[in-house]
């Protein structure tokens, strides 16, 4: 849509200094100035011919040796005897009187309040938010308004969320055939909200639900819509409604809703009716006011939902709920394709591997990875881009930059080796772990000195009891490790210990998985502070039943202590040798570790399909020390 250019104020400006100012200099007669004392002199001399007296000047021809006759202009002094003179040399004299009033209403009038103008309007530009609006144009929404040419983005360039796609392939045909659905009495949904973690696609798929139904896209985040002014985010609502039923038929997709539709009275003390208050009552009128014959669709993003006002929720308003969650292992796969196309990629370069070692990642860390390993390899002066190139961005983005250059002393060395030798060799000896896939003592990150990462060979939403003990067994296994070899601790195994915790406890007050308490759930729904806090559900139990809880949690760590220390000290041998291979190579693959436990003898441990706990994923290791 083309923008409607303003006039700029400095060129106003500079039109009203040619017409005022300058004539003064250039249209002014130009005559030649003479001293007062000269025109005295001529005037003894019989050389002046004519004068014109005025308050500060005396004006008037005066007659060269040669006849000529030439303007000139003295300044005026006080001289009683100058009137006698003239009068006895019968020269013509002539009285004027000046006005300087266009002078004094220019620079006294004109000028200064050009000047107060100019400043008001830069500083109303600046309260505005910038962007060439000004102070009389804060109730205009500033949506960035796509034209249906404008968007190039089609459902083909989304991959992945497939189930996404095909429910806002109905509101495609709402805009195209809205007639379709009309006929038999049906309404068309006035809101399409869509809900997922941070860079899954949220924004991508309402550009591409425009681009398909080829209709205007009016696009806003959230905060753009509150301002300072109080009754601004109202009126910018109402003008973005009004511009998208004048584009009819169109969407109106609002990013970061949760900026504007949090709870009601959830941002003051005292309740209250705050800006941002107003700004989401008008919105709900808006949704409830515009007629949904004309095809307007309101689409909206947001990553919290639970803080979302339910008058925003309810049917009328936001009528579709569609989940734009985190990728699986299929559409990871998808994902990498897409974002490959423009990268030449080595042919060993395996996407379906890729997609397996990249658990738990969104679109936008896909897309971070691929550019990752690109530069990566343009680094390394390398025509294309390797499966090598790949594995180090994982690692980038998952742990953190290399750190190779780090001196550590021959003891923590040691410390970090067995560390993290304990947590292999357990995730390689109890049944229900993830393989491990490579084991590194290089500094990685802020504070991680070391790591073991385990990958997944299966996406999985659901994880038993055996498997959750399993994975606290893998987290305990760096501490008794450290325990077995040196008879001492270290601070290590700090973020072990937080994670072992948070299991055992979701075990216990979430899950039902305690033997003594029963099938009893203790969590309760948070509550909602002023602002955007929360204060932890209801305590509804007693004190006795608290105490019961704690201790029921350090009974399952103690036991799966006890289960670690016994299994790695009947492989006690095989954490040595796999600790000194650690530090004399420093990273120590997956496969070196199964031949170290295994032997040439196949792995008793089947390799099953392994779950992804999205409840407590995988973390880099903390830095001795922390």
């Amino acid at each position: 849509m083309p923008q409607k250019k303003e006039f700029p104020g400095w060129t106003l400006f500079i039109i009203l200094f040619i017409i005022t100012v300058l004539p003064f200099f250039f249209f002014t007669p130009q005559t030649r100035q003479t001293s007062y004392s000269d025109f005295k002199r001529l005037l003894r001399e019989g050389k002046i011919k004519e004068v014109v007296i005025s308050r500060d000047t005396i004006e008037g021809v005066k007659v060269e040796s040669a006849g000529k006759e030439e303007p000139f202009s003295a300044v005026r002094v006080e001289d009683p005897s100058l009137i006698s003179e003239l009068e006895d040399r019968n020269i013509k004299v002539t009285g004027e009187v000046q006005s300087n009033w266009l002078r004094d209403l220019v620079l006294f009038w004109v000028l200064p309040a050009a000047v107060i103008l100019l400043i008001w309007s830069f500083f109303a530009r600046r309260m505005a938010g910038g962007g060439g609006q000004g102070f009389m144009t804060f109730g205009r929404a500033r949506a960035k308004v796509f034209a249906e040419k404008d968007i190039q983005v089609s459902f083909n360039d989304v991959a992945g969320a497939d189930e996404s796609k095909e429910e806002l392939m109905e509101v495609v045909e709402f805009l195209r055939q809205p007639k379709k659905f009309q006929r038999l009495g049906g309404r068309i949904p006035k809101g399409v909200l869509l809900v997922g973690p941070p860079g899954t696609g949220k924004t991508l798929l309402a550009r591409a639900v425009a681009g398909e139904a080829k209709v205007p896209f009016f696009s806003m985040s959230g905060s753009e819509f509150v301002e300072m002014f109080v009754g601004v985010g109202a009126a910018r609502v109402r003008d973005l409604f009004a511009q998208a039923t004048e584009k009819a038929p169109s969407i109106i997709f609002i990013d970061e809703l949760d900026a504007l539709g949090r709870a009601r009275g959830a941002g003051m003390l005292g309740g209250g009716h705050a800006e941002q208050d107003q700004t989401l009552n008008q919105l709900l009128v808006e949704m409830d006011g515009f007629d949904p014959r004309k095809g307007v669709i309101i689409m909206a993003a947001t990553n919290r939902p639970e803080i979302l006002d339910p008058a925003l929720l309810r049917p009328g308003r936001f009528d579709r709920h569609v989940l734009v969650d985190r990728p699986d292992v299929r559409e990871r796969e998808e994902i990498l394709r897409v974002h490959t196309r423009n990268v030449k990629l080595d042919l060993k370069v395996d996407i379906k591997l890729l997609a397996t070692r990249t658990p738990g990642f969104v679109g936008a860390d896909l897309a971070n990875l691929v550019n990752e390993a690109a530069l990566l390899a343009a680094r390394n002066n390398k025509d294309q881009v390797e499966m090598d190139d790949f594995e180090e961005a994982i690692n980038r983005v998952t742990t953190g930059l290399e750190k190779k250059k780090r001196v550590m002393s021959k003891k923590e060395k040691e410390y970090v080796a067995y560390h993290e030798s304990g947590h292999a060799l357990v995730a390689e000896l109890v049944p229900n772990a993830d393989p491990v896939h490579r084991i590194s003592i290089i500094p990685r990150g802020i504070a991680a000195l070391g790591y073991t990462l385990q990958l997944p060979t299966e996406d999985r939403y659901l994880m038993t009891r055996s498997e959750l003990l399993d994975r606290l067994a893998v987290l305990l296994g760096g501490r008794v490790a450290e325990e077995i070899i040196f008879d001492e601790i270290s601070t290590g195994a700090q973020n072990d210990l937080t994670r072992a915790t948070d299991i055992a406890r979701s075990m216990v007050r979430e899950f039902g998985m305690s033997e003594k308490l029963g099938l009893v759930s203790f969590d309760r729904p948070r509550r909602m502070l002023p602002g955007d806090g929360f204060l932890p559900g209801d305590k509804d139990y007693s004190e006795e039943l608290a105490r019961s809880i704690d201790e029921e949690v350090k009974e399952i760590i103690d036991k799966t202590y006890a289960r670690v220390h016994e299994l790695l000290e009947g492989h006690r041998d095989q954490l040595k040798t796999l600790a000194k291979l650690l530090l004399e190579k420093e990273v120590v693959e997956g496969e070196a570790l199964r031949k170290i436990v295994h032997g040439d003898r196949p792995p008793k441990k089947t390799e099953a399909p392994r779950p992804v706990d999205l409840s407590f994923p995988e973390e880099p290791r903390r830095a001795v020390g922390e």
